[in-house]
């Protein structure tokens, strides 16, 4: 099947080496025209421009844009003027389903389709497969099986639990056609807020771990630091790169993700290239505002969202507050670190 593809980053460009492997025939764009050139000495067919893209495309065409939710709506400005009723556009990207359901109504009256496809599998897609959520038209998802079931980890990425054959469908193949338009890219959304919780409680309990010799190290003794009453408790120095190495292994916490922290472990158990600071792209956001609206608790998640904030020192005034507090109150100079 043909398949133009918008946006070659990471992503995008993994995408189309996995498609073209398997005979589909993708034309590529970027801004970066590197990008381009490298996928087509590989076998993709390149365009220069919006217009050479779209004319290189067979009607009905399908357009994949696979960019930052940011820059979609300036992309569909450009590129709406160059299509035909009856053509398809797909965002991969992580838009918020809100604008999915906007634009799908604006390419409607245009005669145009629009598919959110919310897609998980980062940098090791190509050769594991993308999971992928599917907001959209029925027959127009329809038409493009494909290329999901190309795109997708297949039936054999994970055991098959007792009874599933009987079921059917696409999910055990790693991509489910979730419902209308803005589905695919809501269930995408609390995935990701799911992957904030868990996260979150790795680094936490490994944290912890990290920690646990704190009886070995020497302490500030001062009324403004509270004391390590039994010291004796914390006494171990504990390798947390051979622990998250030890729980991948039969243990019920094993996850591809504690797969990646072990990796980062082995590497360099002090993280000393990074600096900690955890940046969010909306999806945790977007995932308790929807759980406010549907009145539904998500503690963990929303938890998970506020240490990225902290993270980047969007508490650093609170936190000052709070030391002018106890100062005013109580006399308490602030300690430095």
């Amino acid at each position: 099947m043909q398949l133009g593809m918008i946006g070659l980053g990471r992503m995008g460009a993994n995408m189309v080496l996995r498609l073209h492997n398997a005979k589909h025939n993708c034309i590529v764009y970027d801004v970066n025209p590197e990008s381009v050139n490298r996928l087509q000495s590989q076998g993709a067919v390149g365009a220069t421009s919006l217009a050479d893209f779209v004319h290189k495309l067979e009607a009905p065409r399908a357009v994949w844009l696979m960019l930052p939710a940011a820059i979609v709506d300036g992309m569909l400005n450009q590129l709406l003027p160059l299509l035909s009723p009856g053509d398809i556009v797909i965002d991969g990207g992580n838009s918020y389903y809100h604008d999915d359901i906007r634009r799908a109504g604006m390419l409607k009256n245009l005669g145009i389709h629009y598919v959110d496809v919310g897609v998980s599998g980062g940098v090791y897609g190509l050769e594991r497969g993308y999971c992928l959520m599917i907001g959209g038209e029925d027959d127009i998802v329809t038409r493009l099986d494909p290329i999901f079931a190309t795109l997708a980890p297949g039936i054999e990425s994970a055991p098959r639990l007792p009874g599933r054959d009987a079921i059917g469908g696409t999910a055990e193949h790693g991509y489910l056609h979730c419902g209308p338009n803005g589905a695919g890219h809501f269930v995408k959304m609390v995935h990701n807020g799911i992957e904030y919780g868990i996260m979150a409680a790795y680094a936490e309990g490994i944290n912890i771990l990290k920690h646990a010799d704190i009886g070995k190290r020497p302490r500030t003794v001062d009324a403004e630091t509270t004391p390590l009453q039994n010291p004796e408790y914390y006494q171990y120095a504990i390798n947390v790169g051979d622990v998250t190495e030890l729980w991948r292994r039969g243990s019920v916490i094993s996850s591809w993700l504690l797969d990646l922290t072990a990796g980062a472990l082995m590497n360099d158990q002090e993280l000393t290239r990074f600096a900690g600071h955890v940046s969010d792209s909306g999806e945790g956001r977007w995932t308790v505002t929807a759980a406010i609206d549907e009145s539904v608790p998500a503690p963990v998640i929303s938890a998970a969202l506020y240490a990225r904030f902290s993270s980047r020192g969007e508490d650093d005034y609170a936190d000052k507050l709070l030391s002018a507090m106890r100062e005013a109150f109580g006399g308490h100079v602030e300690k430095s670190h």
